[in-house]
C-alpha cells in the first residue's frame, strides 16, 4: 500500500531572472531577463528516485527551489499530494526535505548540538528525536564526531551533518541537490544506501545528479538542457550510457594520455 502513488507533480514550471545589461550582451540576448527553466514538468511517486540529469546552467539547481518554495515560479505550479506549494508554501514545508550545497553550519555548534536544535523548530518529541539521532548518526558513522565542533569536521563530515539535518523530521519527500558534492567514494556509498533506505519504506527522493554524480540509483531520469526537458530516459538506458562513457575515457587516457582536450592532463 502507498508504493508507486503519485507524490509529487511539477506542472509547467517557468522561471526568469533579471540580468544586467553587461551580462544581456555576454548572452546576447535582445532583453535584459534570463530563462533560468522554461515550462518544465514531470511527475514523482513513492517509492522510487526521480534524476534530474544535465549540465551547470541546466535549469536543475532552480528547479529544486522552485520544488522547496525557496523560490515562486513565475508560472507554473509544484503539487505535494495535490497541494499546491504556491498556494500553500508554509504548510507545505512539513512535507519534504531539502538539502543543498548552500547549506551553512553552525561552525561554532557541534553535530549533536546542531540536530538538537533542529528537531526542537520541528516540534519532535524528545524521545522520538533521541531515537532518531541514534539511527542517523550511526547509519552516517559520524557517532564519535557528535561532540566535535562543525568547525573542526572534515568536508565530507559536514556534508554528512547536513544532510542528517535535512532529513530529521523523516519526510516522504526528500529533494537532494547533488548530495555528493565533497564526498569520498565511501561516504557517497552511505548516500547512496541511504535513499534505498528511505525509497524502500515507500519514501521518494528528487535527486540533482549533476553530470559526474550519475551513480546514484535513479528509478526515472529526466535530462535537463539549456532551461527546457530534452528527454526521458529509463535507467537501464542512463546506466548504458554511463558504462559507454566511463569506457571511452578509460580509452582515450590509455591511447592519448589525457581526459578531454579542453581538461588538465591526465599522465599515466
Amino acid at each position: 500500500k502507498g508504493y508507486n502513488m503519485e507524490i509529487l507533480r511539477a506542472e509547467n514550471l517557468v522561471k526568469t531572472f533579471q540580468i544586467s545589461e553587461k551580462q544581456r550582451k555576454a548572452l546576447d540576448v535582445p532583453e535584459r531577463k534570463k530563462v533560468a527553466v522554461n515550462g518544465i514538468s514531470f511527475t514523482a511517486h513513492s517509492g522510487e528516485v526521480f534524476g534530474l540529469l544535465g549540465p551547470n546552467g541546466a535549469g536543475k539547481t532552480t528547479t529544486m527551489r522552485m520544488l522547496s518554495t525557496l523560490i515562486k515560479p513565475d508560472s507554473g505550479d509544484v503539487f505535494y499530494n495535490d497541494k499546491s506549494a504556491v498556494k500553500n508554501p508554509t504548510s507545505i514545508r512539513s512535507e519534504f526535505a531539502f538539502l543543498t550545497t548552500d547549506l551553512k553550519l553552525d561552525m561554532k555548534s557541534t553535530a549533536d548540538e546542531m540536530f538538537d536544535f533542529f528537531s526542537e523548530l520541528y516540534h519532535i518529541p524528545s524521545e522520538t528525536a533521541k531515537k532518531r539521532k541514534s539511527e542517523l548518526f550511526e547509519n552516517f558513522g559520524i557517532t564519535s564526531f557528535t561532540d566535535t565542533k562543525i568547525s573542526k569536521l572534515s568536508q565530507g563530515m559536514r556534508q554528512k551533518v547536513s544532510l542528517i539535518i535535512s532529513v530529521i523530521h523523516n519526510p516522504k519527500v526528500i529533494i537532494f541537490d547533488e548530495p555528493t558534492n565533497g564526498l569520498d567514494i565511501i561516504a557517497a556509498r552511505d548516500v547512496r544506501d541511504f535513499m534505498l533506505t528511505v525509497v524502500e519504506s515507500f519514501g521518494e527522493i528528487v535527486d540533482d545528479l549533476g553530470m559526474m554524480n550519475a551513480y546514484i540509483p535513479a528509478w526515472n531520469t529526466m535530462v535537463v538542457m539549456q532551461d527546457v526537458v530534452a528527454c526521458d530516459y529509463s535507467p537501464e538506458f542512463v546506466a548504458v550510457t554511463c558504462i559507454v562513457n566511463l569506457l571511452f575515457a578509460a580509452v582515450a587516457i590509455f591511447v592519448t594520455g589525457r581526459l578531454f582536450e579542453n581538461e588538465k592532463i591526465v599522465n599515466g
